[in-house]
């Protein structure tokens, strides 16, 4: 049972495999604005406006396409107060809020290794900018 159609013939899913769904999931998980946004919802429902405001550098369009993924993903609702103008909020789903905290372990772990993370970076750049030497026997 290693082939596609026998994975999806017994519904079992594979990351791995390019047919599989999950790889969807990993799509809409991997994109840095979800990552923000999802951690930035962990503190409870925001409007648009501050969400725009919190994730600095994203752009009205992708903040709209974003929501609508989450949306779509079942991550958050956006609940539309009936009030002139329109209020609209967002917030997590339960299994929103499930994901945000995978995400903000994430967070948590790149925060606590940035100064290794940035040393190696550095480590690097010196030797990618030397000339090559010649290995010697």
């Amino acid at each position: 049972m290693d082939t596609i159609s026998d994975l999806q013939s017994h519904r079992i899913t594979d990351v791995y495999l390019r047919e599989c769904a999950s790889r969807t999931v990993l799509q809409v998980l991997a994109n840095k604005w979800t990552f923000l946004l999802v951690a930035a919802l962990r503190d409870g429902p925001m409007r648009f406006g501050v969400l725009m405001r919190r994730a600095d550098g994203i752009t009205q369009k992708s903040l709209t396409q974003t929501l609508r993924t989450l949306e779509r993903e079942g991550l958050l609702t956006r609940t539309v107060y009936p009030t002139i103008p329109p209020r609209v909020e967002y917030d997590l789903t339960d299994l929103g809020r499930n994901v945000a905290a995978l995400l903000g372990q994430i967070n948590d772990w790149s925060e606590a290794h940035l100064p290794e993370i940035l040393a190696a970076r550095e480590a690097y750049d010196v030797q990618a900018a030397q000339e090559p030497q010649p290995v010697s026997r």
